[in-house]
């Protein structure tokens, strides 16, 4: 069998199991496998192929067809430029999630001195990660419930080498933040908490559904139970004119927006919207 011939077949497979970018898919499974790049297999295309990894190409597609993440295939996934490990206990990194980070860094980059920032439900540490690397003056503590989750981030800052600018704590939001006296010293608070309603769950993707941890997505009935809870407790960390800047779901602007108000504690926050057109994040400074 030759390359071209295993990729074709590897994406028939994956167009009967309804995957929408099968061709693609099978071309990054069988770089990920036979650790080859996708410009070596267009210039080896029928080149014979190796059958002793022939059986863990299949194995793979397999895994694929079944609906399982190709990101936890592989076990990585790039996000601002950077290569993160992926595994089941966290959230697979997505490009929206990217203008969290953009936005931070318009705070972080012309404040001229040390910056401290709290990252709530950090999961694979994408956002601390990617904020760190980009400012050497932040100084980040980042949070999860999830202990293996904080393990991803750990060897994710570790490998991004910006370990000494992170300090990961296990502990419900801004629970492991008392004891280390920060309340009212936060300049910036950033997250990308739960918030999808648990009614909805059932019509997610498969992959989604299925495989990614339901702690990450799932935050209630109405979908901005965490989102409240951290609007509530950041005026208490941040300093006066810090911000908080977080994610949300399509359609969550306008009660995010009155929940905001209603705690009299910040400015008029701001929306974004992510390249697709859609409300992505919310924006509060503390007045």
């Amino acid at each position: 069998m030759t390359l071209i011939e295993a990729i074709n077949r590897a994406s028939e497979k994956l167009i009967s199991a309804g995957i929408s970018n099968a061709r693609l898919d099978a071309e990054v499974l069988f770089s990920h496998i036979f650790v080859r790049d996708r410009a070596w297999i267009i210039t080896h295309r029928n080149d014979a192929l190796d059958e002793a990894r022939l059986p863990l190409f299949e194995a793979a597609v397999n895994r694929r067809a079944h609906r399982e993440p190709l990101q936890y295939i592989t076990g990585r996934q790039e996000f601002w430029g950077l290569d993160f490990n992926v595994t089941p206990d966290v959230l697979i990194p997505r490009p929206e999630t990217e203008l969290v980070v953009e936005s931070a860094l318009k705070i972080i980059r012309p404040a001229g001195r040390a910056v401290v920032v709290v990252d709530l439900c950090t999961g694979s540490g994408c956002i601390a990660v990617s904020l760190a690397k980009e400012s050497d003056t932040v100084r980040i503590f980042a949070t999860d419930t999830s202990e293996r989750a904080l393990a991803v981030a750990k060897g994710n800052a570790q490998n991004n080498k910006v370990s000494d600018r992170i300090r990961f704590l296990e502990g419900d939001l801004f629970g492991p933040m008392v004891e280390l006296d920060l309340q009212g010293r936060v300049d910036l608070i950033v997250s990308n908490p739960p918030y999808v309603r648990s009614g909805d769950v059932p019509a997610l993707q498969p992959e989604v559904r299925d495989f990614e941890p339901q702690l990450a997505l799932t935050a209630g009935p109405e979908g901005t139970e965490i989102q409240e809870r951290i609007i509530d407790a950041a005026p208490g960390f941040l300093r006066q004119g810090g911000s908080l800047i977080m994610e949300m779901g399509q359609g969550q602007s306008e009660p995010l927006i009155g929940i905001v108000k209603d705690t009299c504690k910040y400015k008029i926050p701001e929306i974004l919207q992510d390249l697709a057109g859609i409300e992505r994040v919310i924006i509060a400074r503390k007045k």
